[in-house]
């Protein structure tokens, strides 16, 4: 079953279309990655799909449509996602900047905080990110004393917390060395067997090929391939939009 699709999706700046009518599947259970060169507009796609960006085509979630809904009604049926810029609260903890992408706010809970703010917070967001990550050992931890890779572990925490069910993850290897990246992937593969669907945009092609189990490439806003990882880092395409036409010569 498809979770997310889109049908003619594209987004325009003034005159610059950053992406250009892309229709795309993500299936449930699956972890599909989106690739291309650098200003192929992979973040501005999953800005699209998050509601951060005006679009036109069509955006089907769980079979809704939700190219017309705010970004909050995409959260709350179940879109999460991670961002480049990690933006920890670095005087809270590790737990505590989990708690709070985890915390479901409506007008009464923030009535409730009003007057009972020492309140008992629901902690299964929090417990269920922890275990899935394996990072539950730097709850009491802060985030300038842990690593750059730990980091990127906390920030797909905060989107697991919430238990969406497809999150977008932009560029989570960022930074990270190889092992760092490869520790990572096992990570993610350790959602996608928790019953979450990733959707991953990231530089790292060994990242990408390993993980995936279907990928898309972009280049100047088009898709230009589809495939398993097999069939995409063969295809010539892929080989010139990365390496040149020299690369797909010889």
């Amino acid at each position: 079953m498809n979770l997310l699709t889109t049908s003619g999706l594209s987004v325009t700046f003034g005159g610059l279309r950053a992406v250009n009518e892309v229709d795309l599947e993500v299936e449930q259970g699956k972890l599909v990655g989106l690739i291309g060169p650098n200003g192929a507009g992979k973040t501005t796609f999953i800005d699209a799909i998050t509601g951060f960006v005006p679009t036109t085509g069509r955006i089907e979630f769980k079979d809704i449509e939700i190219g017309p809904l705010p970004v909050h009604k995409r959260a709350r049926l179940g879109l999460g996602r991670t961002w480049q810029s990690l933006e920890l609260f670095d005087d809270l903890t590790i737990e505590e900047n989990v708690q709070v992408a985890a915390e479901k706010q409506t007008t009464g809970s923030f009535l409730l905080d009003l007057v009972r703010p020492g309140r008992r917070r629901d902690r299964d967001g929090v417990d269920f990110a922890f275990e899935v990550l394996g990072i539950g050992d730097l709850a009491n931890k802060h985030p300038n004393e842990i690593s750059q890779g730990q980091r990127k572990l906390v920030s797909a925490a905060r989107a697991l917390a919430a238990r969406p069910d497809l999150v977008c993850m932009d560029e989570p290897a960022a930074g990270l060395d190889t092992s760092e990246s490869q520790e990572l992937g096992r990570r993610l593969r350790r959602i996608i067997d928790a019953g979450i669907t990733i959707f991953l945009v990231d530089h790292d092609m060994g990242l990408v090929l390993d993980v995936c189990d279907y990928i898309y490439v972009i280049e100047f806003g088009v898709k230009i391939a589809e495939g398993t990882p097999d069939q995409v880092k063969r295809d010539p395409r892929v080989i010139e939009a990365y390496l040149g036409s020299s690369a797909r010569d010889n």
